[in-house]
């Protein structure tokens, strides 16, 4: 049980969490399915529609980052709602778009719109009570709310016309208005024996602890981005085949949410982490590298279950090390830049040096991406062990 003292994760704290941090990162998730209404709509080339997925990703990225201090203070409803308003707007403007050059101009404000909608969701999950069961809870819900969303863009943009996916996401910021209102406000007081005035202190994340994390994302969402492809080049499976396969892993997956805070518990966070890892850099090739249909479904279930085990215990570490959530925020916009970069990088080496190369890439790459992060779990370890073995404050006495 983690010794801090914070907001009590209740359905409200829950909903807020999931809500906030769906739509924050809902570009990046939702994007290959706004990558292929813009090329329609517009009759853009892969090259340009691109660089209009990018103008959006790297703008959240770069504004989680730079409001990663300023999410770290109490406000963050206000600035949640702050950014709904402005990614609102955005979308609207998508929706509107008349050619390439509004599309771009839209998506660069909806993209800044969710940056801060999303600095400010990832530090409140620092401010809630237990951080192992805040990160488990919050991310399967946005797992499950991002399928729905992955379903119900194209059917808008299908069944309505052409750019009515933004207008729902527009509509879904609107919903997540109301939501958002018990997002837990400020820091989560840890129990210490300094000062005893539960007040924390705020974490300035190293280079290199956002260089890993950066790394680590641009690794997993770049090879995620070219997995359907090489499953239908490499195993002779059907596009619908392989769909089948991703959807079901990715849903399969939400175990891996569960067992990694009970993975921690049981074996230690810097133990358990170290083996998700492993498995999910093994994972990864096998899936890059394999002919046979068998072993790319099961590569698929191990990677994205370690996948958010990994991410859970992130999560859940840095917002131990951390409670005034900037950390989190921190990482969160080091990843998200990732996540911008990883499938160029990936489609770079995969188009120059061939599935075989990618493979060792990956493996290596996650493995040098995972060191600061595991690192940062032993710092996790122990600012929670200090907490649980200080002597209460006075007030916490009386």
């Amino acid at each position: 049980m983690n010794a801090r003292g914070g907001s009590a994760l209740t359905f409200g704290v829950a909903v807020a969490l999931i809500a906030g941090i769906t739509l924050g990162n809902g570009g990046a998730n939702v994007m290959p399915v706004f990558v292929d209404d813009f090329a329609s709509r517009f009759a853009l080339s892969d090259s340009a529609a691109g660089l209009v997925a990018a103008t959006q990703l790297m703008a959240t990225a770069i504004v989680t980052l730079l409001l990663a201090e300023r999410a770290a203070r109490p406000g963050r409803v206000l600035m949640t709602r702050f950014g709904l308003a402005v990614a609102g707007a955005g979308f609207l403007g998508a929706t509107a778009a008349t050619g390439p050059v509004t599309l771009i101009l839209a998506n660069l404000v909806l993209g800044a719109g969710l940056g801060a909608v999303y600095a400010a969701a990832t530090a409140a999950l620092a401010a809630t009570d237990d951080a192992d069961k805040a990160s488990a809870v919050t991310i399967s819900g946005v797992v499950g709310v991002t399928a729905l969303l992955i379903m119900g863009v194209p059917a808008a943009n299908h069944d309505l016309g052409e750019g009515t996916g933004f207008l729902l996401m527009a509509l879904c910021c609107l919903a997540a208005w109301p939501l958002v209102r018990r997002l837990p406000d400020g820091p989560a007081a840890a129990v210490s024996g300094t000062a005893g005035t539960g007040e924390a202190a705020s974490a300035r994340p190293s280079v290199v602890l956002l260089l890993g994390t950066g790394l680590l994302w641009a690794v997993t969402q770049g090879a995620w981005s070219y997995a359907s492809v090489l499953g239908r080049q490499h195993t002779g499976m059907s596009h619908s085949a392989v769909s089948a396969v991703l959807a079901v892993s990715s849903v399969v997956a939400l175990v891996g949410a569960a067992v990694g805070p009970m993975a921690a518990r049981r074996f230690g966070r810097m133990r358990s982490m170290a083996v998700f890892v492993a498995a999910q850099a093994l994972a990864m090739a096998v899936l890059v590298l394999t002919h046979d249909p068998v072993l790319f479904t099961v590569a698929a279930v191990l990677w994205q279950s370690c996948q958010l085990a990994v991410l859970v215990q992130m999560l859940a570490a840095a917002a131990l090390i951390d409670p005034t959530g900037r950390l989190v925020a921190s990482l969160s916009g080091a990843g998200a830049l990732g996540t911008g970069v990883g499938p160029l990088a990936v489609g770079a080496v995969l188009d120059g040096a061939g599935a075989d190369v990618l493979g060792l890439v990956l493996a290596i790459g996650t493995f040098l991406a995972s060191l600061p992060l595991l690192r940062m779990t032993v710092a996790g370890t122990k600012a929670s062990a200090g907490r649980e073995l200080a002597p209460p404050s006075a007030a916490e006495s009386a």
